[in-house]
Formats: structure tokens, sequence, C-alpha cells
């Protein structure tokens, strides 16, 4: 019994290897992705992190450096000849990249803070042809569940099987 016990979880191990490595990778770019107007976190509706108003321009800099940098935020957007780069003023590219971070952190005050330089906003600050980012938590999400489906269905019936065999 010991033994059929070690097979069964071998057997397993390798179903669960086989179905990882027959699966297609897909890369999906950002452009394709086709989400709604702002983030729908269900309590406060759309929102959008931008700067401030009232904060000093050092520290939105300070914060600005950081997004850019250690915040892998990409503001190629708000550099020269970019759409987002005018008006060229701190607050304008500062909260272009606010609210990139905020949109891919997470959506939540705390990914809008930066130092207390930050606020949110429920009106969509996009302009032109610079449009400000918004959530695709909800694609990924569902993304992300969808890919289990088929393992733990596959799963749940070996499980069946055992269990009526072990009974017969």
């Amino acid at each position: 019994m010991r033994t059929q016990f070690w097979i069964f979880l071998l057997f397993l191990l390798l179903l669960n290897f086989f179905c990882q490595a027959a699966r297609p990778v897909t890369t999906i770019r950002p452009e394709s992705i086709i989400g709604p107007q702002g983030n729908t976190t269900f309590l406060e509706g759309t929102t959008w992190c931008v700067a401030r108003p009232g904060a000093s321009q050092a520290e939105l800099q300070r914060a600005l450096d950081w997004a850019c940098g250690i915040g892998r935020v990409d503001c190629s957007v708000i550099e020269r000849h970019g759409d987002c780069y005018e008006p060229d003023t701190i607050v304008s590219h500062a909260s272009f990249a606010f609210n990139a971070y905020y949109q891919t952190n997470g959506n939540n005050r705390i990914a809008c803070y930066f130092g207390g330089t930050a606020a949110l906003t429920k009106i969509n600050p996009s302009y032109g042809k610079c449009s400000y980012d918004v959530s695709r938590s909800e694609v990924s999400a569902a993304r992300s569940l969808s890919k289990y489906k088929h393992r733990w269905l596959m799963l749940m019936h070996i499980g069946l099987l055992l269990l009526i065999s072990r009974r017969g």
C-alpha cells in the first residue's frame, strides 16, 4: 500500500511537469490589452494618482526621480517630444509618473504616497494625446485564475478515480 502511494505521488509530479511543459508561452504586450477606463475598485470607483496641489517643487522632483528610477516607471512619454511632455511642468510630469506607478503596483493608497506628494483623484487627468494609464488588474486576475482550471480539473478526476478504486 505504501509503495502505491509513492507511485501515485510520483505520477502526480510527472503529470504536473508535463502539463507545464506542454503549455505554450504567450506574451501579451501592454498595448494589446484593452481595459476599462481607470481602475474599478468597487468601493471607491475609478481613481488616478496625481501630484498633490501644494507639494514643493523639490519634493516633487525627488519623488519623480524615484518613480522614473527605482520605481521602474517608463518615463519616456514625459521626456521632450513625448506625448505628455507638454505642459513642461514638474507637477504635470510627476502626475503622469505617479499614476503609472500607482496603476501597475496595486492601486492602493500606499502606491500613491510618494512621501506625501501625491493624492488620489476620481477625475481622469488625461488630455490631448496624453493618456494616463488605467488599471489592468481585472484582466491579469482573470488570466491568472483561468490558467489553473485545467490542472485542477485533472487532479480532481484522478482523486475521484483513486477514491473509487480503493473502495472497490
